[in-house]
């Protein structure tokens, strides 16, 4: 069986939100540099909802301790479908409120899902720390 350790795996995850952050707030200052300021708008809006998924996940999946593995898959499943619902809740109502460049949006979105991938592959080396238990 592998345990890690819940307090590095929190910062982990909390560590993905804050990458997201911080390349949602670089590409929209890059889309206003391109396309102007809804452009900007465009893409911190997409950021932004893959942020706010991340940290939803995050909270709920992280929430409490967890000691028990059944609970705490639970706590994750939960998360993640929390998260799913607040990603399209958070796209319908900004395309139906928001006049967004599509490709400022989306690109943005689909960047700050990257940061996932990014953060995990760096992120291998202190997972080192996984250790077999009985």
């Amino acid at each position: 069986m592998l345990t890690i350790d819940l307090r590095e795996a929190r910062r982990l995850a909390l560590g993905f939100v804050l990458g997201q952050a911080v390349l949602t707030a670089v590409a929209a200052l890059g889309a206003w540099g391109l396309g102007g300021e809804r452009a900007a708008l465009s893409a911190l809006l997409g950021g932004g909802i893959a942020t706010a998924g991340s940290l939803v996940m995050a909270v709920v999946g992280f929430a409490g301790a967890l000691p028990e593995p059944k609970r705490a898959l639970g706590a994750f499943y939960a998360g993640e479908a929390l998260k799913l619902a607040v990603v399209i809740g958070l796209f319908v109502v900004v395309l139906k409120t928001v006049n967004v460049v599509p490709l400022a949006m989306l690109a943005t979105f689909v960047a700050t899902v990257l940061v996932y991938w990014i953060v995990l592959i760096g992120a291998l080396p202190a997972l080192g720390s996984v250790r077999r238990g009985a």
